[in-house]
């Protein structure tokens, strides 16, 4: 189960929190074995973030949790699409965008570890 938590700047409304959750469907298809399907979203709008002690206006921090390893070239592709999105969809510039992988050996769902 892939899961991407979204914490940014600006407030966002119904219509783009819906475009880019449903862009970030597909941009996790890149990840060999990864869907829509399982995919987990969370935004954290309208936060401050500060980068080297400046208050950030627009800016991003983005968490992608995925089940297992991928390779590199595929974090490349997807850190490019995402800052893509939110550049279209929200004017983040690509420079003001942050986002950390982590590789998840075990989850929890269901009440069991899968």
């Amino acid at each position: 189960m892939p899961y991407i938590n979204l914490t940014l700047t600006v407030k966002l409304t119904e219509d783009s929190e819906e475009t880019i959750k449903s862009k970030l469907g597909e941009i996790i298809a890149d990840f060999p074995g990864k869907s829509e399907q399982q995919l987990m979203v969370s935004f954290n709008d309208d936060h401050t973030l500060y980068f080297r002690g400046d208050k950030k206006d627009k800016a991003a921090f983005i968490e992608i949790k995925i089940s297992g390893t991928a390779e590199r070239k595929y974090k490349e592709i997807i850190t490019a699409k995402v800052c893509s999105l939110l550049d279209k969809e929200l004017s983040i510039t690509k420079d003001n965008v942050y986002i950390v992988f982590d590789e998840i050996k075990d989850w929890g769902a269901n009440g069991r570890v899968v």
